[in-house]
């Protein structure tokens, strides 16, 4: 018995160091000049630039323009994130409401149809996406970042499972009580889905704050770069001798995973228990 946990303990470490090993090499790295990193590679020591080149980052104006900060890049992405986690649940729990509680024609087939969208990546309706967005006049704009991949195949499957483990009970009381169909969503079913919320809303801003492909097509215009665009940006600067700034593009990844990992530490316990919550 002992030996079994000692053993699971090992699995779990080396899988702790796989995991924590990037990023603390990085981190060390973005501490270190941009000469010293382009000569001597990876670090795993101090270098005594911390301030110094995060400072730069998140507040020198930069770019081809000369205008784009991190600290505004850092905003864009928080607004990405966000737009993408709260249009996904709002829209994720009316479609599952509207499956679960209103007994229409093919209803079930509608369901099928929007769970086998989770077949389809985002790679494969990402030119006639763009192409509706240009029409539209929306490029450059935080409404055709958002709106045209806030469907949510996912959100949609949780939040049915979720609704139809809610008891009939309460359905009856609320009709008793007078309640229609929308205070009945909104009084009851919100509330009973907080954690389930939260879960979702975890998933959906990791997965709208990591967008780099989407945010690539739809945005020239430096002012909507998010952090992850951001990194790759630095890296294309070289130019006869220059040396790219490393030590920038390490800070502005350690800066672009901790909003995920702060996210994730402060509502884990409400994301596990939302996945895996089935009493009312």
């Amino acid at each position: 018995m002992h030996r079994t946990k000692f053993f699971d303990h090992v699995i779990l470490l080396a899988g702790v160091f796989l995991m924590i090993a990037p990023v603390v090499v990085a981190f060390m790295t973005s501490t270190h000049a941009a000469a010293e990193i382009h000569r001597d590679g990876l670090m795993l020591t101090w270098g005594g630039h911390f301030d110094e080149t995060y400072r730069e980052v998140l507040t020198r104006q930069g770019g081809f323009t000369g205008k784009v900060t991190g600290a505004r890049m850092v905003m864009n992405s928080f607004i990405l994130g966000i737009g993408f986690a709260a249009g996904k649940i709002v829209l994720s729990m009316l479609a599952a409401y509207a499956i679960v509680y209103f007994r229409f024609r093919l209803g079930v087939v509608f369901f099928w149809m929007i769970f086998t969208t989770l077949l389809l990546p985002l790679e494969v309706r990402i030119l006639p996406s763009y192409e509706v967005m240009t029409k539209l006049g929306l490029v450059n704009t935080y409404t055709g970042l958002i709106v045209p991949l806030l469907a949510s195949a996912t959100g949609t499957f949780f939040f049915r499972q979720f609704f139809k483990s809610v008891p009939d009970e309460l359905l009856e009381a609320a009709r008793i009580d007078g309640a229609g169909p929308f205070k009945f969503f909104i009084d009851i079913l919100i509330p009973l889905s907080r954690t389930m919320i939260a879960a979702i809303f975890i998933i959906m801003f990791v997965y709208g704050w990591n967008q780099y492909l989407w945010p690539m097509l739809m945005t020239n215009d430096e002012s909507f770069y998010t952090l992850v665009r951001g990194i790759k940006q630095i890296l294309l600067v070289w130019i006869g001798s220059q040396i790219p700034d490393y030590n920038e593009a390490f800070a502005m990844a350690i800066l672009a995973m901790l909003p995920p990992v702060l996210v994730v530490v402060i509502f884990q316990s409400w994301f596990i228990k939302g996945l895996t919550e089935s009493d009312k």
